[in-house]
């Protein structure tokens, strides 16, 4: 159980913000194009430092707490917490910006 645990602070992340898109009404999962455009230059600069970090030895991941599937070199639950955790902050900042709108 414990090669879950990255995936699972992942799905825990996503499940603390998720909730705003419908309760709030925010809209920012209806936005896809603007959402995947906000991200992706973001994401892509982070996983190149990522990549350079973990082929120098300067960081790693233990290897009893991933799957072990990895895309070019980096766990894939590395690849996702450069999508998770910013959308989970676009969500958040979104609803609070909705919220002070009221």
């Amino acid at each position: 159980m414990a090669r879950f645990t990255y995936l699972a602070v992942l799905a825990g992340c996503l499940l603390c913000a998720v909730w705003l898109e419908p309760v709030l009404k925010v809209g920012v999962l209806r936005q896809v194009r603007r959402l995947a455009l906000t991200v992706a230059p973001v994401a892509a600069v982070f996983l190149v430092w990522d990549l350079f970090a973990v082929h120098s030895g300067w960081w790693t991941f233990d290897a009893a707490r991933i799957l072990g599937v990895r895309v070019a070199g980096l766990p894939i639950e590395e690849v996702l917490f450069f999508v998770v955790v910013p959308v989970c902050a676009i969500l958040g900042y979104e609803a609070v910006r909705t919220v002070l709108r009221r």
